[in-house]
């Protein structure tokens, strides 16, 4: 059944090619990234960390292994990284084991207000562990800062947590930490401070986005993926004394490194994927070249440009805009139709996005009133200014379509009007070949 896989694979070569991607958690890695995934080391058994391995045979994997741990500190200036979770959702789960007990309280930003799964939803394991407290945001798309203030007056957390999957603020990480100093000493308990930003970590990286373990944080996770642009996989950086991690140590902020390793490996997994972990260590040298920094820089700027022609378009975007590379469009508001109807239409026209439910969100999940876009993968193909100004007038033709149609049946008696939409995105994104396929 492998040739039928392959050509599966050649026709999802060909779906990326002739669209375009707006989901601002996707993006596209460099054919080195590629090469170091498809790579030998796929066969190798390493449980433990380098030195310190449970199988012999890893001399190659101990060098490549500590590559990435290297060139992650020097990346995000930490003290110590880990490298070894197989996701971000993984990374979460490690760090909240390495410093709670079951029934500890985490404070983190609420699913519906534009947090993540795994910050304490309560179909996910760690929900059902921790007892997370969730807050909100204002009316302006910012974070509720002085909710978060009462909240953790009110329930002490042993972690308050900054991160999200649909938000498009700067956080104000000095504000977070000034509540949590101030709850810590109240309480007579060390509070950690932990920044999920598997969204942003990549404009971090490149120099446009505030670095949380600079203002005070003592964790920072992340995926690998998003805007960092290399394979799907999670990361781990902090702050505090590098231990050894086959040896126990006392549960203190200090030891916030060695605490994770050990909640890494062998806590919450067994052995890590050696190929990923290469072609992180290839990606994170790729984002430490300046040229990194001109596309951090030019990720943001389109996102700006995107959310100010999509506004001339009529569209209504949750905090009126953008900080970073996200945008929440609000098209309930906008134009009276659902998220979902709307990513079927741009689905068919090749531009993807995902439907996403906003803040007191009426629609949920399933029928959510607004859609979540954003602009990385779309710069990392060479797209600029002049290209956002087309995606947000096709977006605007779509919109229409959607209103006429009234659902997704209805949209079939605007086949010509969709199909003649969808060869201007397949010609403009040929325009823009996809990196890493060349030699594959």
């Amino acid at each position: 059944m492998a040739d039928k896989i392959f050509e599966i694979i050649k026709a999802e070569e060909k779906r990326q090619s002739e669209g375009l991607e707006l989901i601002p958690s996707e993006n596209y890695v460099s054919n080195a990234v590629l090469r170091a995934m498809g790579s030998v080391l796929t066969n190798k058994y390493s449980e433990g960390y380098p030195g310190k391995r449970y199988y012999g045979g890893n001399e190659n994997i101990d060098e490549i292994e500590t590559l990435a741990i290297e060139r992650a500190k020097q990346l995000f200036h930490a003290d110590h990284a880990n490298v070894q979770p197989h996701s971000g959702a993984n990374a979460n789960e490690a760090v909240y084991f390495a410093w709670c007990q079951p029934g500890d309280t985490i404070l983190a930003m609420s699913l519906p207000a534009g947090g993540h799964l795994t910050h304490g939803s309560p179909v996910t394991r760690s929900a059902k562990i921790y007892n997370f407290v969730g807050y909100g945001v204002t009316d302006d798309g910012d974070i509720d800062y002085d909710e978060l203030e009462q909240l953790a007056k009110e329930h002490h957390p042993r972690v308050i947590l900054v991160g999200y999957s649909a938000f498009m603020k700067i956080p104000d990480f000095d504000r977070v930490k000034q509540i949590a100093d101030m709850v810590s000493q109240e309480a007579d308990q060390e509070i950690l401070l932990m920044a999920d930003m598997a969204h942003v970590a990549g404009l971090i990286a490149g120099g446009v986005h505030p670095n949380p373990l600079e203002h005070g944080f003592h964790v920072m996770t992340s995926t690998t993926h998003k805007t960092l642009r290399g394979p799907r996989g999670g990361l781990i950086v902090s702050m505090g004394k590098v231990g050894n991690p086959l040896k126990k140590c006392d549960r203190t902020l200090e030891n916030i490194p060695t605490l994770i390793d050990r909640a890494v490996f062998p806590g919450t997994q067994g052995g890590p994927l050696e190929h990923v972990i290469a072609a992180k260590a290839v990606a994170f040298e790729e984002d430490l070249q300046p040229e990194f920094q001109d596309y951090a820089r030019m990720i943001v700027e389109n996102a700006h440009v995107l959310a100010e022609e999509l506004k001339r378009n009529g569209f209504i975007l949750q905090g009126n805009g953008t900080e970073n590379h996200l945008i929440l469009v609000n098209v309930k508001e906008s134009f009276g139709i659902d998220g979902k109807l709307y990513e079927y239409a741009l689905d068919r026209v090749g531009l993807t996005l995902n439907a996403n439910a906003l803040p007191n969100d009426k629609g949920a999940a399933f029928r959510p009133s607004g859609v979540r876009l954003g602009t990385p993968a779309m710069t990392t193909r060479g797209l600029g200014v002049d290209e956002m100004i087309k995606i947000a007038e096709w977006m605007r033709r779509v919109a229409d379509l959607c209103v006429k149609a009234e659902n997704e049946d209805g949209l079939d008696q605007y086949e010509n009007e969709l199909k003649e939409i969808r060869e201007e995105v397949r010609e403009l994104a040929l325009g823009f070949p996809i990196p890493g396929l060349d030699n594959n």
